[in-house]
């Protein structure tokens, strides 16, 4: 079994910097990529990052050059640094992470708001 705990959300101005965390826990074993992914207000769940085994990042055009996706094979963690952030950006954040083996696990998501 795996759990996903995800962490960083909050509150920040617009043109402002947060840093998401998405740790698995439990039987973990081969995970071949992590995304993550946003949700505005009723819409849709959107990929914005992802990142495979090796490190290679793959990026949605509204957050190019301003997000960065990263992981820690050690911690079995992976991150989001979000920096110079639009009310846009505003939502909820969920990671998820593929298992070679197994099924793909979701986080429970985290908030960021963006303030003037």
């Amino acid at each position: 079994q795996v759990q996903l705990v995800e962490s960083g959300g909050g509150l920040v101005q617009a043109g402002g910097s947060l840093r998401l965390s998405c740790a698995a826990s439990g039987s973990i074993f081969s995970i071949t990529y992590i995304n993550w992914y946003h949700q505005a207000s009723r819409g849709q769940r959107a990929l914005v990052a992802s990142i495979t085994t090796t490190g290679s990042t793959n990026y949605a055009d509204s957050v190019k050059g301003r997000f960065t996706i990263s992981r820690d094979n050690a911690k079995n963690s992976g991150y989001l640094q979000m920096n110079s952030l639009k009310f846009e950006d505003a939502g909820v954040y969920y990671c998820k992470i593929g298992f070679a083996y197994g099924p793909d696990y979701w986080g429970k998501g985290t908030v960021v708001t963006v303030s003037s």
